[in-house]
């Protein structure tokens, strides 16, 4: 355990901001499930809309340093290529 004032500032920083990041993290996952049961039921229209809400929030996670750049595009371009073959 921290000892000196810094320390414990510090300590109570990371808590604080870990909760932050594990929120920021659950929220993107939320918007990929999303879309990924939108196209495991098929519909093509839903996964679409969902893929448009779950982009934007997958860059801003990009942004906020909770995902990295490569994983972001992974994630992005796996999503558009199962919604575009559900469309096709």
């Amino acid at each position: 355990m921290a000892n000196h004032k810094s320390a414990l500032k510090r300590a109570r920083q990371t808590l604080t901001r870990t909760e932050v990041r594990r929120a920021r993290v659950s929220r993107i996952k939320t918007f990929i499930r999303r879309v990924e049961d939108a196209v495991l039921a098929g519909d093509a229209e839903a996964a679409r809309a969902a893929f448009l809400l779950a982009q934007p929030e997958i860059h801003r996670g990009i942004t906020k340093g909770v995902l990295h750049k490569n994983t972001a595009a992974r994630r992005i371009s796996g999503l558009h290529a199962r919604v575009a073959a559900l469309s096709a």
